[in-house]
């Protein structure tokens, strides 16, 4: 069942509340965080009514960070920060990923270690409300000092420059503000560089690679078990003994997920005593690949959980001894290594998808039609479905070469050390979006092999996944236009159409 509205509580966030709100899920944030939030606005005024140099508070930021900055400069100094740092460039990232970046955000100066007031984070909150979204390109960050520019942009339309859209008009956003009733921000001491500081964006973006690879790990645990059918494949290697000895836990929960989705197959019990001795290891294997992969996002998870429930701007403010302390918790190497595991996983997700799309449609290897066509010569079937699977894996592996080995040296090198987190984690939506529609057409050539099968019957739960499908893309007899096929199968995976159908699957939490 979706969840409607989910409320933030700062530092206490799980996987499963940052899913809702990517896949629409309101946002209001818990009135309790009030009180910190305001005690470190205090800090923040005493600090500078000491008349103490604090980097941030009334000094130049990187390697300007030397230069002093008279009081009543403060408030053009936080502005002119927000307006400079917008510089980025590309496409607009997608609004759900907004939405989050600005959960993420509200969540984080929730915590009340960043020094901003309270009214600033309701601004934030109202956005979200009137469904005011700032245009956010999505090119322009390395990872450190935080998503610089990306938050840069998000900054600027909540003071009225930028651009934002409104009811799915892009506008100037200070027109975007007034249409939504809402008022432009008057940024205070130290809100520009704790808006713009921090990982919200990288975290945003590696957190939606992750929750859309998740859709297509379950829906390729589907895919693979009706490609057992219809390759009339052996349960023996899911036996939990096997899987008990090795014991790394995702191999565990693949192997009993398959025997489970299998219980009570027909197609199963009508082989049962064949003299085949073994399986391909795309059939076979599944529970060390489909495991390893399960293992690794669930690691990923649990590191973008922390990330997303963390400070991450700088300095940070301790109302406990009235202290700002400047360190580099706005450094999205976590991130990165994160993003780089998501897209691994990706990879592997689909690369063995696609080795038994190419078994099933290789008449030597499956028994069944060439092509999965009941009449192969005048029509070609699923041979042309099979390459458009292998280019996408490809893809797939090209945009999987690391990105957290790489750095570049920024700011006169005050900044020499960076991440990549950002578009580490941006290509994992793209990669995510190419692996739905390999799991789709594996889904297709399956369902379509089990239909070879007269007579026979799989698992009820394989069953519902069936007519599911079934109910979307008619069953193939001479060849049709295919690409809305593949479209109308992605949605069932993308929408998690086919999860519903089989009932409850692992997954990341």
């Amino acid at each position: 069942m979706a969840v409607s509205s989910v409320t933030v509580t700062p530092g206490r966030m799980t996987l499963a509340d940052w899913a809702a709100i990517w896949r629409g899920a309101g946002v209001t944030i818990d009135p309790a965080a009030k009180p910190d939030v305001d005690a470190a606005a205090q800090t923040v005024d005493d600090l500078i009514a000491s008349g103490r140099a604090v980097y941030g508070l009334n000094t130049g930021f990187g390697k300007l960070a030397q230069t002093r900055i008279a009081n009543e400069e403060l408030a053009t100094l936080q502005e002119r920060l927000v307006l400079s740092h917008a510089a980025g460039v590309g496409d607009a990232l997608p609004e759900a990923v907004v939405r989050l970046i600005l959960a993420l955000k509200m969540a984080s100066l929730a915590r009340g270690a960043s020094g901003v007031r309270w009214t600033t984070i309701e601004a934030i909150q109202a956005m979200l409300d009137t469904g005011v979204l700032p245009v956010i390109p999505s090119q322009g960050s390395v990872g450190a000092s935080g998503d610089l520019a990306p938050l840069a942009h998000m900054s600027a339309a909540l003071i009225g420059a930028g651009e934002a859209t409104y009811k799915g008009e892009r506008l100037p956003a200070a027109d975007a503000l007034k249409k939504a009733g809402l008022e432009p921000v008057r940024l205070g001491p130290k809100e520009g560089l704790a808006l713009l500081n921090g990982t919200q964006a990288s975290t945003a973006l590696a957190l939606a690679g992750l929750f859309e690879v998740e859709s297509g790990f379950q829906a390729a645990l589907l895919s693979g078990a009706l490609s057992v059918e219809a390759a009339k494949g052996s349960v023996a290697p899911f036996d939990p003994r096997i899987h008990q000895l090795r014991g790394h836990p995702g191999q565990i929960d693949v192997a009993q997920s398959l025997r489970d989705l299998l219980e009570g197959s027909g197609i199963l019990a009508s082989h049962e005593n064949c003299d085949k001795i073994q399986d391909p290891y795309c059939l076979r294997c599944q529970p060390q690949v489909m495991g390893a992969v399960l293992d690794l996002l669930r690691q990923a998870g649990q590191v973008l959980e922390r990330e997303a429930n963390a400070v991450t701007d700088n300095p940070l403010v301790f109302t406990d001894t009235g202290e700002a302390i400047s360190g580099g918790n706005f450094h999205a190497e976590p991130v990165a290594f994160a993003a780089d595991q998501i897209a691994m996983a990706a990879c592997e997700i689909g690369s063995i998808c696609e080795r038994r799309v190419a078994l099933l449609t290789d008449p030597a290897v499956s028994g069944l039609p060439a092509f999965l066509t009941p009449n192969p010569g005048i029509n070609s079937g699923f041979m042309i479905a099979h390459v458009t699977a292998a280019a996408l894996v490809s893809e797939n592996k090209q945009k999987a070469y690391p990105a957290s080995v790489d750095s570049i040296p920024t700011s006169a090198n005050q900044e020499d050390h960076v991440s990549m987190a950002t578009h580490g984690a941006f290509r994992l939506l793209k990669m995510a979006e190419n692996l739905h529609n390999v799991v789709a057409i594996e889904t297709l050539s399956a369902v379509q092999g089990m239909e070879f099968h007269k007579g026979l019957t799989s698992s009820p739960r394989l069953e519902a996944v069936r007519t599911c499908l079934r109910e979307a893309v008619p069953a193939y007899g001479d060849d049709r236009y295919f690409a809305s096929d593949i479209a109308s199968a992605r949605s069932l995976v993308t929408g998690r159409g086919l999860v519903a159908a089989a009932g409850e699957l692992p997954g990341i939490a």
